[in-house]
């Protein structure tokens, strides 16, 4: 991955395709727009017009419904007009071709792209290929790369325990296959935490990642001491191709996260979620409805988060 494909003349952001490559202080200025937008919701009128006369097309290869329902929430807010594609009726299904796809919208004048695809590097291959004047934002590929939601995830962290250079953070579960915890890493380490953890059985792990700049664990009593920040991650079963885990009451004895573990993390931790939660598979309903967990405001922080990089790219495409 290139910086300069993301990144305009001047440095701005063009496309979002991956948190790499990027500084603290592009990361900062994310975080900061997203706060100018983040009462936003609770006003009368809940809408800016920056985006007026834009039109931005989401391109969901992959099923979501949290994450298209808040890009779509985020352009409407910012004025711009709206189109869902419909991947099981597209031609794209007929056995049009990806590239052919993208010329056939580019001629309608489309001016952005919000692109979630299973293959790795899908976004990115659509930002190398696409018109200068179109901007691209990955909604996640395959086990990649999905950076909104990792910023999503920062502004959550700063709203709440206000630095990171202060923080150890703990990422639990599925490390193998999320693209979450790969952005979170990048978005943590770029930020200044203090220390990264990964706790996950080593069949959930990345070959050497402990390069990625974490420490690792294999034991959740022994990871969740001094965390400021637990974020869990979902058992993505639909990613296995052979059996990793004994079984999921198993998995759960060791890694899920109960009142009684949480206890062991600092007593003002938060506990995250990016969703959808498997309750009783990787955290107990008591932990996630309770009142260390901040997952419902993770979701509502998504919209301003969402609407920082849209503007933001929308407002850099000038500078080629």
């Amino acid at each position: 991955m290139t910086e300069n494909l993301q990144l305009n003349s001047d440095g701005k952001l063009k496309h979002f395709l991956t948190i790499e490559g990027l500084d603290k202080a592009l990361l900062t200025e994310i975080l900061d727009t997203a706060e100018s937008f983040a009462g936003m919701s609770e006003q009368q009128v809940k809408k800016v017009p920056l985006l007026r006369g834009k039109t931005i097309v989401n391109l969901f290869f992959e099923n979501s419904t949290r994450t298209r329902t808040t890009f779509e929430l985020a352009a409407i807010r910012l004025s711009a007009d709206v189109i869902n594609m419909n991947i099981a009726t597209s031609a794209t299904s007929k056995g049009e071709s990806l590239l052919d796809t993208i010329r056939n919208l580019e001629a309608m004048f489309v001016d952005m792209f919000v692109v979630r695809h299973a293959t790795s590097g899908a976004a990115h291959f659509i930002a190398q290929h696409t018109a200068p004047h179109v901007s691209v934002i990955n909604a996640g590929d395959g086990q990649h790369s999905h950076p909104t939601q990792a910023m999503l995830d920062m502004f959550t962290i700063r709203q709440i325990k206000k630095e990171f250079a202060p923080l150890r953070v703990a990422i639990i579960g599925d490390i193998l296959h999320s693209r979450v915890a790969r952005s979170q890493i990048l978005a943590l380490n770029t930020l200044g935490a203090a220390e990264i953890r990964v706790i996950a059985p080593k069949t959930l792990l990345p070959a050497h990642v402990e390069t990625l700049g974490v420490n690792v664990f294999h034991n959740l009593t022994e990871g969740l001491k001094d965390i400021d920040v637990v974020i869990m991650l979902r058992l993505q079963k639909e990613r296995m191709t052979s059996a990793l885990l004994p079984s999921e009451s198993e998995y759960f004895k060791c890694f899920g996260l109960t009142p009684a573990k949480l206890k062991i993390a600092k007593p003002d931790a938060i506990v995250m979620h990016p969703g959808p939660i498997n309750r009783g598979v990787e955290i107990d309903t008591r932990v996630a409805d309770g009142a260390q967990s901040v997952i419902l405001q993770q979701v509502s922080n998504g919209i301003a988060v969402r609407m920082a990089v849209m503007s933001m790219a929308m407002q850099a495409r000038g500078n080629g």
